[in-house]
C-alpha cells in the first residue's frame, strides 16, 4: 500500500468514525422540565408548553382522569451512537424511583406507560411517561391549577344574545375538574348575570350545564345538573334573586357547540348557557 493510499485510507476512516459519532443537539426552543433530569445520553428532539391545556391520564384500566393546568410535552431520543439502548422498563424505573423520591406516588403502570402525581410546594403534578421499544420516549407533565380568566361575561352582551336567540354561552363560570364547587374567580361572571336578571325583571331563565365528552355519559349529566344547580343557588343566595325565576338543568354531553376532538374544542363544550323560560 502506497503512502497516499494510505492516507487516503485513514482519512475515510476518521471521517466514518465521526459520522457514527455525531451528537444530536436539543432543539433551541426546549429545555427540560425542572423537576426531572432526562435518561443518559439522550436528546431533547421537541417540546410544546402551554400555560392552560388539558390532559387524560390513564389512572386504571379502563379510566382516564383528565386534568387541568400548565401543560408540559417533551420528546427525548437516544443518541446515534448508542450501540445498547434502555428498555422500556428501564426509562420507566428511572422515572418512577425519581418521583417517589420527591414524595410522589406512581398511579398506573403498565408496559411503555407510567402515570404519577406528586404533591410539591402544595401545587399537584400529573405525569405521563410513555416508552417505545425503540428507546424513544415522551413525558406529559400537567400542574393542575385553574385558567386565568381573561373574558368575561358582559350584562349587554349576555341580553343582547338572548333576545337574539334566546339563550346565551357563559364561559367566565371555572369549576375544577369533575366538582360542582364554583371557583372564586367565577364571581364577575355570575355578577353580569344577576346584573341582567335584576335590570330586567320580567325575564325568567332556565340556567344549563353543559360539559364535554370525557367520561360517562351518566357521570356528565349529573355534573352538568349539579353545576347548573350551583349556579342558580349563587345567584339566590349571594345576589337576591328570586329562585321563581330560575330552574337549573343538565344536558351534559349531548349539545356541543364544536367537535370534542381537541382541547380547543372540549373548552367551548365546557359551559353554563342561560336560555330564557
Amino acid at each position: 500500500m502506497g503512502k497516499r493510499t494510505f492516507c487516503l485510507c485513514a482519512v475515510l476512516l476518521m471521517a466514518l468514525t465521526l459520522s457514527l459519532t455525531v451528537v444530536q443537539k436539543d432543539d433551541a426552543r426546549c429545555k427540560d422540565h425542572p423537576l426531572l433530569t432526562r435518561m443518559p445520553d439522550y436528546w431533547l428532539r421537541g417540546c410544546n408548553n402551554k400555560q392552560f391545556d388539558s390532559y387524560a391520564f390513564k389512572v386504571s384500566k379502563e379510566r382516564k382522569d383528565p386534568v387541568e393546568g400548565q401543560y408540559w410535552w417533551l420528546s427525548y431520543y437516544p443518541q446515534s451512537y448508542l450501540t445498547t439502548k434502555p428498555s422500556e422498563l428501564q426509562i420507566q424505573r428511572n422515572y418512577e424511583n425519581a418521583v417517589k423520591k420527591q414524595g410522589g406516588t406512581v398511579l398506573w403502570s403498565e408496559k411503555g406507560l407510567t402515570t404519577m402525581k406528586l404533591v410539591q410546594n402544595g401545587q399537584e403534578i400529573w405525569i405521563e411517561v410513555r416508552v417505545e421499544f425503540t428507546g424513544k420516549y415522551w413525558l406529559t407533565i400537567v400542574q393542575k391549577g385553574g385558567m386565568v380568566q381573561e373574558i368575561a361575561a358582559d350584562a349587554a352582551a349576555l341580553s343582547q344574545d338572548i333576545n337574539t336567540t334566546g339563550h346565551a354561552a357563559v364561559y367566565g363560570i371555572l369549576f375544577d375538574t369533575n366538582k360542582s364547587i364554583i371557583k372564586p374567580e367565577s364571581a364577575q361572571a355570575i355578577a353580569e348575570i344577576a346584573k341582567l336578571l335584576t335590570s330586567t325583571p320580567a325575564l325568567r331563565l332556565y340556567v344549563v350545564g353543559h360539559t364535554d365528552n370525557v367520561g360517562g355519559i351518566e357521570s356528565n349529566i349529573k355534573l352538568s345538573q349539579e353545576r347548573a344547580e350551583a349556579v342558580l343557588q349563587s345567584l339566590v343566595r349571594g345576589h337576591g334573586i328570586s329562585p321563581s325565576r330560575l330552574r337549573s338543568y343538565g344536558c351534559g354531553l349531548f349539545s356541543p357547540v364544536a367537535p370534542n376532538d381537541t382541547e380547543e374544542g372540549r373548552a367551548k363544550n365546557r359551559r353554563v348557557e342561560l336560555v330564557k323560560q
